[in-house]
């Protein structure tokens, strides 16, 4: 048994592309776990299995490095749509991938598929949404402790759980210190996405981000749409921003009717054919 992947990158975030029309063997947590290793196996923050075909309808899996099924990744999405041009799945210029947790529209923004713009769908900040625990109420601004420290914190799902944390200053050492705690804090009942953000004017932001299931990233797409839509939401950024990350930036735009609009770039690393002996290895991992 042969197996071929594909590596792509969004903004540093680096994902495995998995196709099951062209390998046979079937993922599971333990697998997915040993080919995100980055010193025993391939080495990525997760894994994107798809193209999965019903009728007109294409969606993926999202894994996480862990071996975990996350609901949605924004750079993992553009990535995926990158890899169905790359392959030959899709020729027009815009089309519909969908997830566990609906659909988004993308749309390419070059011929090379390497800069695109994808619908996110809309945010909401209610609790039982997210989810976080306690009476159903809207998370804005509400203290939470995180190892002992309170923090002011703006939750939200975006198909996925966040947690945005706005600060003067911001770095890895930092999220990492709060994430390590915030993810399986007892108010997230599904874990969270941490962001610590810095507001640099109406139309710029930084972000540094603790993903659940990954740990610290250099980009997140989804979270890059979190904290967007927080800033606006209090007041604090134009509908309209670029989100500057370790790994880059992403331009997130909040219509009136709520719904974000992501746009940004992906890389394309490489295709590998595994060796015998690794691919005996995931065979043996059940």
């Amino acid at each position: 048994m042969k197996l071929v992947i594909e590596k792509y990158h969004g903004l540093g975030n680096d994902y495995l592309v998995y196709d099951p029309n062209k390998n046979r063997l079937e993922l599971t947590p333990e697998r997915v776990q040993l080919l995100c290793n980055r010193n025993f196996g391939v080495g990525a923050d997760g894994v994107l299995e798809g193209p999965i075909i019903e009728e007109d309808r294409i969606s993926m899996i999202v894994w996480n490095p862990d071996g975990s099924v996350t609901e949605r990744s924004g750079n993992g999405l553009r990535i995926f749509a990158k890899y169905l041009k790359d392959a030959g799945y899709v020729q027009k210029k815009d089309f519909t991938i969908h997830s566990s947790e609906g659909q988004s529209s993308v749309h390419y923004l070059n011929e090379e598929g390497t800069r695109l713009k994808a619908s996110m769908g809309k945010v909401s900040f209610w609790s039982d949404d997210v989810p976080v625990t306690g009476p159903r109420r809207e998370i804005i601004n509400e203290t939470m402790v995180f190892g002992r420290i309170p923090y002011p914190v703006t939750c939200l799902s975006i198909g996925n759980p966040h947690c945005v944390i706005f600060m003067d200053e911001i770095s890895k050492d930092l999220v990492c210190r709060i994430g390590k705690y915030s993810e399986t804090a007892r108010q997230f009942p599904e874990k969270i996405n941490t962001q610590i953000m810095k507001v640099l004017d109406r139309t710029h932001i930084q972000t540094e981000v603790y993903e659940r299931g990954a740990g610290y990233t250099l980009a997140s797409g989804t979270g890059c749409c979190a904290a967007a839509a927080a800033s606006y939401r209090l007041g604090l950024t134009d509908p309209k921003v670029i989100v500057q990350m370790p790994g880059g930036t992403l331009e997130v735009e909040i219509e009136e009717d709520g719904t974000v609009l992501m746009t940004g770039d992906v890389g394309y690393v490489g295709s590998m054919r595994l060796g015998s002996s690794f691919t005996e290895q995931l065979k043996a991992v059940k």
